[in-house]
């Protein structure tokens, strides 16, 4: 009997697969925060397609709301990403478990804490900004939903790659540097998963100037339904060093709301089943 799937090729593709559409998606994950706008011609360099092949796939996405043209350079207009994309990522966002469940849980953080709070996630060599809630401490500095930050380089991503194996880190960066923001950012595997156990040793992980100056952060890591990391909640404290009379309530505030959350995505994965 012919199996009803197909199998796909070496590089993923079944007959099924739209071309046209995968490389328009790829042209979008071009953008970063670094890369906020791209020529029409450093985009087509980047895909190693055609210009005219690419042209009319920036034409399509700029139809569309997905990007929009911010001026011209020479015959080559540049991009960048467009409202459309935003929408999609907070519809997205909105319709996630961990933000609907976690969402009451940094906003209590916040209310006893007051400092801002966080849900982060990981997302290849980023933490993502998923959620947030003001403390009455913050200020308009206050970081964004959706922004990024280097996994390496921070304490959020060192409590989210917890499940990494050394193998997996090295290959994770095998081509991609690891740039050094401070004295203390680890910029090899080795030295990266060092840290990394010492923050799943302790159950949390503390940060005071360590990547941004002024800046200090304590994280903990939340658990889905197979104990695996999924997430972590933070509380930024708008200090280059956090008062070592303050520093015991915060660190078992961070704990119990990462603990509350756990258990609020493991409950509601066992009502569903």
């Amino acid at each position: 009997m012919k199996e009803s799937l197909e199998k796909p090729n070496e590089n993923g593709a079944t007959r099924y697969t739209v071309p046209a559409l995968a490389r328009g998606l790829e042209i979008l994950s071009y953008f970063t925060h670094e890369r906020r706008v791209l020529s029409g011609a450093q985009l087509a360099k980047m895909a190693g397609l055609p210009r005219a092949s690419v042209f009319r796939m920036l034409q399509t996405l700029e139809h569309a709301g997905y990007l929009d043209k911010v001026g011209e350079q020479g015959t080559h207009p540049s991009y960048r990403l467009g409202v459309a994309v935003l929408r999609l990522g907070f519809e997205f966002l909105s319709s996630m478990e961990l933000t609907e469940q976690g969402k009451p849980v940094i906003e209590s953080l916040s209310d006893a804490c007051g400092h801002s709070s966080h849900i982060v996630v990981r997302d290849g060599r980023d933490v993502v900004f998923v959620a947030k809630a003001l403390g009455r401490f913050a200020t308009f500095h206050a970081i964004q939903v959706g922004a990024r930050l280097p996994a390496h380089a921070t304490v959020l991503g060192r409590v989210l790659m917890a499940d990494l194996s050394l193998q997996d880190i090295t290959q994770l960066y095998a081509h991609h540097p690891m740039k050094s923001y401070t004295a203390l950012t680890p910029t090899t595997p080795a030295a990266l998963k060092k840290v990394i156990e010492e923050a799943a040793k302790e159950g949390i992980a503390i940060s005071q100037g360590g990547f941004e100056s002024g800046i200090s952060t304590i994280a903990a890591p939340v658990f889905n339904s197979d104990k695996q990391v999924c997430a972590a909640i933070s509380v930024t404290v708008l200090s280059s060093k956090i008062p070592e009379d303050k520093m015991p309530t915060l660190l078992m505030q961070v704990r119990e709301a990462a603990h509350m959350l756990t258990w609020r995505l493991q409950h509601s994965a066992g009502v569903r089943t």
